[in-house]
């Protein structure tokens, strides 16, 4: 048995692409509500990110994944940071 059969998680193979569930919607639509009460368009955050208001409209309707380090940037371009936002997302992912 390998190092890796070890300490391979219980779940592997089991969970779905996290852009396919519930948990990752919660995700999109408390972004794009952040951004809103920031007062920010997708124009306006595309221009913080350097990215086109495109690539902002594919992330916020789940076509386009963001890692952690995306979502970090993405956090404070709509002037949060990291933890905050995951506090948020634990307590939407709560109700």
């Amino acid at each position: 048995m390998s190092d890796y059969t070890l300490c391979r998680p219980q779940w592997q193979g089991v969970m779905e692409k996290s852009v396919y569930t519930a948990e990752y919607q919660v995700l999109l639509r408390l972004l794009k509500e952040l951004r809103r009460k920031s007062g920010l368009t997708q124009v306006d955050l595309a221009e913080r990110l350097g990215e086109t208001q495109s690539a902002v409209s594919k992330i916020e309707r789940g076509e386009r994944r963001v890692d952690l380090f995306q979502l970090r940037h993405i956090c404070h371009a709509i002037g949060t940071t990291l933890p905050k936002f995951v506090a948020a997302l634990e307590d939407r992912l709560e109700e």
